[in-house]
């Protein structure tokens, strides 16, 4: 069953399109992250969504019902914004009651409204504490909770973790998805952040310029990416591009030749055509001894230590490669190791718009 539909939705300020027809089919009890860089328009659609900016184009229906023009109070949906807005002279649970009593909803209900929401989120000793009282976690606990005593099918999360520390945000994001997995409402979740969305969405939504590049799993993204800015920007470190062409059923680059007679093309690459060969760093191995399709000595340029895995630089032809490995297994800068991959884990996009062939 569809929780939220965005129906060619488009925004403009001006001359200025922000979202370009957008298609959005999210199912309920789905756990949906709008992913992309700074103003791709993912804070933006989700603000559409919960009706605080009023589209140019298009429609947005909540559980069936259309509510492109219904105010946010009536969309049925709880937000948490990326600053906690909280007041400041209330407690926590002033905070949590204040939306249910100016809508006036009966006291027994509040509380028990509250007391379910503070076990959950486990914030039951700070209910009589005020904001300034409590870290950046415990807020950001409160602000998650006064969405969820709306007790709404739908939850939205503007950027709710970035201005925490890195460890914190690793902390919160757990409980962000425990939370999930209890509730079972439909959450969609907009962040910058690849690994948040890697780790808590059933699907993402991958944006640039106000358009849906890839709308898919985690694992679909990974491993098959759309085009070539969708494979730069999901992964970490990032994919290795090696810019060439194809000649007899091999990539060539630089006088180096990868066969890719096993990959799984979408679009058969024609004679000659110029391609870029992407692979991921942990895709390629390391003096594994291995039978690879693809095995060559290489020089190791440089190493970067990343505690329980290293990444380290080396050049294929002219083009530079990075090759994730074990901390244990790091060779020294200048050694001449073998690296080897499997094609069939590669991506080839068309070098002149980027798709994927």
């Amino acid at each position: 069953m569809t929780s939220v539909l965005v129906k060619d939705v488009s925004l403009a300020f001006g001359a200025v399109e922000v979202l370009k027809k957008l298609n959005l089919d999210v199912q309920q009890g789905e756990f949906i992250v709008l992913l992309g860089p700074s103003g791709c328009g993912k804070s933006t659609l989700l603000n559409c969504i919960a009706g605080l900016l009023d589209v140019s184009a298009g429609q947005i229906f909540i559980n069936g019902k259309n509510v492109t023009w219904e105010e946010p109070k009536d969309r049925g949906i709880g937000m948490v914004f990326q600053s906690y807005a909280l007041y400041p002279q209330m407690t926590v649970e002033g905070n949590l009651s204040f939306g249910l009593k100016n809508a006036r909803l009966p006291k027994d209900e509040i509380a028990k409204r509250i007391a379910r929401a503070a076990e959950i989120l486990q914030i039951e000793p700070l209910l009589q504490r005020k904001p300034a009282a409590l870290s950046g976690g415990q807020r950001q606990r409160v602000a998650i909770g006064r969405a969820l005593v709306r007790d709404v099918d739908v939850f939205l999360f503007d950027e709710p973790l970035s201005n925490l520390d890195a460890k914190l945000r690793a902390e919160l994001r757990v409980e962000i998805k425990r939370l999930h997995q209890q509730l079972a409402n439909t959450m969609i979740y907009v962040t910058h952040d690849q690994i948040e969305a890697m780790t808590l969405a059933d699907r993402i939504a991958v944006m640039r310029g106000g358009l849906i590049q890839q709308f898919a799993s985690p694992k679909e993204i990974y491993n098959r990416p759309v085009n070539r800015f969708v494979a730069g920007f999901i992964g970490s470190p990032g994919m290795n591009f090696l810019e060439g062409e194809v000649a007899d059923g091999d990539f060539v680059a630089d006088g180096v030749r990868i066969p890719i007679t096993r990959y799984e093309a979408t679009a058969q690459p024609l004679q000659g055509a110029k391609v870029a060969f992407g692979i991921r760093p942990e895709h390629v191995a390391l003096n594994s001894g291995a039978d690879w399709p693809f095995a060559q000595k290489v020089k190791v340029d440089v190493v970067e230590p990343m505690g329980s895995d290293a990444l380290v630089w080396t050049k294929l032809g002219r083009q530079n490669l990075a090759v994730r490995v074990p901390a244990e297994r790091t060779p020294a800068t200048g050694d001449t190791v073998e690296i080897g991959f499997d094609p069939m884990r590669a991506s080839l996009f068309d070098a002149a718009e980027g798709r994927r062939v």
